[in-house]
């Protein structure tokens, strides 16, 4: 079977020092893929980097077969990927319904949203509030919304779960837990990495930059050097 998203020796980040190091990482159809380790390891930058949102040094970044070296973050939102950012992911002023339907490259919108607002029935009832008043949950889910309207083949997730309270927490990864049933192939950066492994079939761990433990999430739940160095042994938190 042919990886929807491969990544290979991946080097890159914010200025001239390279964050990444050499990433190389794969993630399968029908997958849940998590990538996991420590503040400042670079788990957010390799998601940038695949959006195109951060230079690289070297490495390639492969969508299927289509290779998106020399495409724009707007080209690669056609060619099938979505992305939720960690922070600015709605906009705040507009409403609820507004902020589906202004997301575009979208056939049929308005059905679309309306797909959205089954999938999502909390956001059904706040079709005129502004996005900025919804709660943190809320707030998210319109992100997801938001990326789903283009029905991507491929969804990157960049800390889903930030800030949200434990109920919310346990809410958001229930969603992520039934995208790929409806075709929608998952990579995750979390922190809290126990609870994104457990409803994950494969997972990367990240330190300095470098993937340093990478394998069946179950295997990883289990790994002590995983939970020592990265996990945590006694939080959810890493």
């Amino acid at each position: 079977m042919k990886p929807v998203l491969s990544v290979q020796d991946l080097a890159g980040g914010y200025s001239e020092v390279d964050i990444l190091k050499g990433i190389s990482l794969e993630v399968m159809p029908g997958e849940i893929v998590t990538i996991a380790g420590t503040n400042g390891a670079g788990k957010s930058t390799v998601i940038k980097a695949i959006m195109g949102l951060l230079p690289r040094s070297r490495g390639t970044v492969m969508l299927g077969d289509t290779d998106l070296a020399t495409l724009s973050v707007e080209d690669r939102l056609d060619c099938g990927i979505g992305y939720v950012p960690q922070v600015a992911n709605v906009f705040a002023s507009l409403s609820v319904h507004e902020n589906l339907l202004v997301v575009q490259g979208v056939k049929k919108p308005r059905e679309r949203a309306d797909a959205m607002y089954a999938l999502f029935p909390a956001l059904a009832g706040h079709r005129r509030r502004a996005a900025g008043s919804l709660s943190g949950g809320e707030r998210q889910q319109l992100a997801f919304a938001r990326a789903l309207m283009r029905q991507p083949d491929t969804l990157l997730l960049d800390e889903p779960t930030a800030a949200l309270s434990p109920a919310r927490v346990d809410e958001i990864l229930d969603y992520v837990r039934v995208l790929p049933a409806s075709g929608t192939t998952v990579l995750m950066v979390e922190q809290r990495a126990r609870q994104s492994l457990a409803i994950s079939q494969r997972g990367y761990i990240i330190d300095q930059g470098r993937v340093a433990m990478q394998g069946a999430a179950r295997d990883l739940l289990n790994d002590p050097k995983a939970a020592d160095l990265f996990l945590g042994k006694h939080s959810e938190q890493t």
